[in-house]
């Protein structure tokens, strides 16, 4: 499957144009897998080739734009799950497991992307749902009983990504430039708490 968060909603990057647009619900099934009702699924039978077609072509329908700071900026948040069962050939054991590639978008200030209204809005989302993001790893970091996972559709979608048994690696991209040092520390600053976050994996 592959999805994004897009000002507060989810929009399926593998639906076709021709298809209706089905409402996307955040769910978690009896295994604790988070999953995503009336999403595409789609069952690879060509290896990893496949894979990355459906991986490329769900990049094109994403919703990117130009801003002063990124001539090709993310406006979304973008999940691409990838599921995987195998069976065990002599006692029939079934095992599951999920790969989840996540791409945030970056946290922006409008005084230097010199944003339009819509982009603005667009900014006012992502910072909302890292903010939220921000809150669920001072939670899991601090050993809280209650984690606010329920607080954004993001953190619902990453809720078997960062907690419970998952392994989680995170890369952090930034730029080298003087200007920009001050995201440049707040990418960095965040990516700090995320390595404190331990699960019994």
């Amino acid at each position: 499957s592959f999805v994004e968060l897009y000002n507060e909603k989810l929009n399926d990057l593998l639906r076709k144009k021709a298809e209706k647009a089905k409402s996307l619900e955040v769910k978690m099934d009896a295994r604790k897998q988070v999953y995503i009702r009336n999403a595409v699924l789609v069952k690879i039978s060509k290896g990893a080739k496949q894979i990355m077609d459906l991986f490329e072509e769900g990049n094109k329908a994403r919703h990117v734009s130009s801003t002063k700071m990124n001539s090709q900026s993310s406006r979304s948040h973008s999940i691409f799950g990838i599921v995987i069962e195998t069976i065990h050939m002599q006692s029939g054991k079934k095992t599951f497991g999920k790969l989840s590639l996540i791409d945030l978008a970056g946290s922006e200030r409008a005084a230097k992307t010199n944003a339009t209204k819509e982009q603005q809005r667009e900014a006012n989302s992502i910072n909302k749902s890292l903010s939220a993001l921000g809150d669920v790893i001072s939670a899991l970091t601090e050993g809280k009983d209650h984690i606010p996972y329920r607080n954004n559709k993001l953190t619902q979608l990453m809720q078997d990504s960062i907690g419970g048994s998952a392994k989680t690696l995170m890369f952090v991209n930034f730029s080298p430039a003087d200007y920009n040092a001050e995201e440049t520390i707040g990418s960095l600053t965040y990516a700090e708490r995320v390595k404190k976050v331990t699960n019994n994996a």
